[in-house]
């Protein structure tokens, strides 16, 4: 089960610089000009999670093994994308692929480094792509309604609850509104919204790049960012893609400890940015442990426990049985399984169980 966090904004923005960091590589090159990254780049990094850690140590596991997100760099897109200017429609294309976005949006201030717009603002910078975004949603659904509208005519059901569904989005998208935020009554209504695959309907993220000196604090443009984000109930992190990059070219974690502490930082910004694209996607994590290996995993939330035992095997969701069950916080205060077990903490779940994010997890099943 993958889950990608697409990196979005106009050129120049900082985007590869923070992907680079992101990955730990050089393989978005990074450069003062416009459409400097024009293929997708794709990298899987580490979800930082301390549990992970904790329960290994007491499980006494052999390995650690972290879940894991995509991170795709997407290509900077121009006014006119939705019209095909600059790249686009490989733009526009590359985002449709994606789970979420994650949209960077510059915040600092610098002569050296062009802006395409001739000057900063977030604010009229985040208003551009959501502009061609929408532009592009808007004649999707355009194409197809009429088409849709001649079948539910006719009796189609499934036609009738598309259509519907499209003219609600339309009446948000023509007032410059997400798709997003179209109202689903039901199961049926939202996978009918779901199958549109609108560039609008994705959840966002807004990461802010500032330079070294506001990273604490934020600074002017930060708080216009900010104030917007509250509105459209978004969440936003602050970041500076620049010491990220200079982190990530460290070899030792002391170096990294050392570094981050000179800076007056706990960790870095990207563990930030990595734990926000995961809660947007609406992710959770379990654990399984043993002498091993001690691995977290990722659900959706509100997954249920077969569901959660597929992910580590088909088989396992196939001929699921039960679930043993411990709640980290027992695992961790008790010293482990056994003696989780023996104090009656280890529970038998069974096929409607809905995992919680942090259970620790032994599988039953027989195929």
């Amino acid at each position: 089960m993958g889950f990608n966090c697409g990196i979005v904004g106009l050129p120049n923005v900082g985007k590869s610089t923070l992907f680079n960091a992101l990955t730990a590589t050089a393989a978005a090159q990074a450069a003062n000009y416009p459409f400097c990254t024009i293929e997708p780049n794709v990298g899987r990094v580490a979800v930082p999670d301390a549990r992970l850690d904790t329960i290994a140590k007491i499980g006494k596991s052999q390995n650690i093994v972290a879940t894991q997100l995509e991170f795709v760099d997407i290509a900077g897109l121009v006014r006119g994308a939705s019209k095909g200017e600059g790249l686009g429609n490989q733009f526009l294309a590359n985002i449709r692929e994606t789970d979420a976005v994650l949209h960077v949006l510059r915040c600092f201030e610098d002569e050296n480094v062009t802006h395409v717009e001739g000057g900063v603002d977030p604010i009229r910078d985040k208003e551009i792509i959501d502009t061609e975004l929408m532009i592009a949603d808007m004649e999707s659904l355009e194409k197809r309604v009429d088409a849709l509208r001649k079948k539910a005519k006719g009796g189609d059901k499934e036609a009738a609850l598309q259509v519907e569904i499209i003219d609600r989005c339309l009446v948000e998208l023509r007032d410059g509104r997400p798709a997003r935020i179209v109202k689903r009554d039901n199961e049926d209504q939202e996978r009918a919204f779901q199958s549109l695959q609108l560039l609008t309907s994705k959840p966002v993220l807004y990461i802010c790049n500032v330079l070294e000196n506001d990273v604490e604090k934020g600074n002017k443009h930060t708080a216009r960012v900010a104030d917007m984000a509250k509105a459209e109930g978004a969440g936003y992190v602050i970041i500076c893609a620049a010491i990220e990059a200079e982190i990530a070219q460290l070899g030792s974690d002391e170096e990294k400890i050392e570094f981050l502490s000179t800076m007056g930082l706990d960790e870095p910004g990207l563990n930030r940015v990595i734990r926000a694209g995961y809660q947007l996607l609406g992710l959770i994590t379990f654990f399984t442990v043993g002498p091993k290996e001690a691995r977290a995993w990722t659900v959706r939330k509100l997954s249920k426990a077969p569901q959660a035992a597929g992910v580590i095997h088909t088989d396992f969701e196939r001929g699921f049985i039960r679930a043993e069950t411990i709640d980290f916080n027992d695992f961790v205060n008790l010293g482990g399984e056994t003696a989780a077990k023996e104090a009656g903490k280890m529970r038998s779940e069974g096929k409607e169980y809905v995992v919680k994010d942090g259970d620790i997890m032994l599988f039953r099943f027989n195929v």
